[in-house]
């Protein structure tokens, strides 16, 4: 991860990851309506130290919840000049958390996250599954917990997404996934 980066260019670069792997494969069947409508945020934090992080992420949960569902359905919050080291990362979703319990949004708010390096625990590295959750940057991804339990609602067989998930990526294969956020990683414009 280079520091060099813009913030536009991560914003692209996430937007890609999007439209070329998440919509694309099909891996989080709720995101396909979010792809082109302006009530998907993408927020670039461009903070590097802990204090700086807490507050965009406070920041964000803040205009999300000032705002309505048709403004800004959802966040994706994304860190192009910090928390490149997995483990981290994974120190701010704890802290993340805890931010977001103090504030009382337990039950509103949910994360996802996702990681250029995200690995499931007891997974090998290199696993193909992995890359459900691997992004060209450490993203953290704010949901509004009753839209997300309408989504569920209306959809046949959530239970099923994850082996789904599994099952594709294992038949792409590490290779071929790490070569495709490899070429996200060169988007410098829009997709």
């Amino acid at each position: 991860m280079s520091s060099l980066v813009t913030p536009e260019h991560a914003q692209a670069q996430t937007r890609a990851w999007l439209s070329r792997c998440v919509v694309a494969m099909n891996l989080c069947p709720f995101a396909r309506p979010f792809l082109d409508s302006p009530s998907l945020r993408i927020a670039v934090c461009d903070a590097d130290t802990n204090e700086g992080l807490q507050q965009a992420f406070l920041n964000e949960l803040d205009r999300l919840q000032s705002s309505s569902e048709s403004e800004i359905a959802t966040t994706l919050l994304v860190f192009n000049r910090a928390l490149a080291d997995f483990d981290d990362y994974l120190d701010f979703l704890d802290d993340a958390q805890y931010l977001l319990e103090s504030a009382g949004l337990l039950g509103v708010i949910q994360l996802a996250s996702f990681h250029p390096q995200y690995r499931f625990e007891g997974e090998a590295a290199d696993a193909a599954s992995n890359y459900s959750n691997r992004s060209p940057w450490p993203t953290l991804h704010l949901l509004r917990e009753a839209m997300v339990t309408r989504m569920v609602a209306a959809y046949p067989n959530v239970a099923g997404i994850p082996a789904k998930n599994i099952a594709l990526l294992e038949s792409l294969g590490s290779e071929y996934l790490q070569d495709m956020l490899s070429l996200i990683a060169a988007t410098q414009g829009s997709d």
